[in-house]
């Protein structure tokens, strides 16, 4: 004689949030917060208080402006470009990588990105030629440009042969060893030639830091990712 032991599960019901992607919640964040920041914008409060200032950050002491930047645009279109190029970056990304990793990755390259940011543009951008080049210190920067060029340098890293299309050029793709260094330093020099408003300096800050992220990974795990980079190699 003897004791049957059964074992009970949690057989809870998934609900439809369980099973959003990591990119999901960061688009419907990143677009609820452009409401929230808008609203809070248009009562008076300091844009300073949000958006990233190479001045306040050092002088004001701003830091959590590395974050709050990261989750504010310039415009409902600044908003809709990055959107639509982290929902086809970030998806497949999160695959490679993980959910967790991905999540990490992109905060903190975000806040790396800024990080560059400010410093060159507050120690280099005080003369007009510095800020054309390194950015203007008491212009505010907005934006996840920064993450984004991360999620791309990474992707030049472990997926060197994947084809990258321009949003206003779908029929010209180019590997993602091209392309991505391509995009990021013809848009640093059109920019500073011209005068355009861009964050270059944030977006190189974020390349770096998913070129870094890419080569420790390959170092950590040489299998994993040579499987993934012979995946995409066709």
């Amino acid at each position: 004689m003897g004791y049957r032991i059964y074992r009970t599960q949690n057989h809870r019901k998934k609900s439809w949030f369980d099973n959003l992607s990591i990119t999901t919640w960061l688009i419907m964040i990143n677009i609820l917060l452009f409401v929230v920041f808008s609203i809070m914008l248009s009562f008076g409060i300091d844009i300073n208080h949000i958006a990233l200032n190479s001045n306040s950050f050092f002088e004001q002491y701003t830091f959590w402006t590395l974050l709050t930047s990261m989750f504010m645009h310039g415009g409902f279109l600044h908003l809709f470009v990055n959107m639509f190029v982290l929902f086809s970056l970030g998806s497949l990304c999160e695959r490679i990588i993980g959910k967790k990793r991905f999540l990490w990755f992109y905060l903190i390259s975000g806040i790396i990105a800024g990080l560059l940011h400010v410093f060159l543009s507050y120690y280099f951008g005080v003369n007009l030629l510095g800020a054309r080049i390194f950015g203007d210190p008491s212009i505010p920067a907005v934006g996840a440009s920064g993450a984004i060029f991360a999620i791309a340098g990474l992707f030049m890293i472990l997926t060197p042969k994947l084809r990258f299309m321009l949003i206003f050029l779908p029929f010209f793709s180019l590997p993602a060893y091209i392309m991505i260094p391509l995009v990021l330093f013809v848009t640093w020099i059109v920019s500073a030639s011209a005068g355009f408003l861009v964050g270059n300096v944030a977006h190189f800050g974020g390349f770096l830091a998913g070129v870094f992220y890419g080569l420790y990974l390959k170092n950590k795990y040489p299998r994993k990712t040579r499987m993934v980079s012979k995946y995409f190699s066709h």
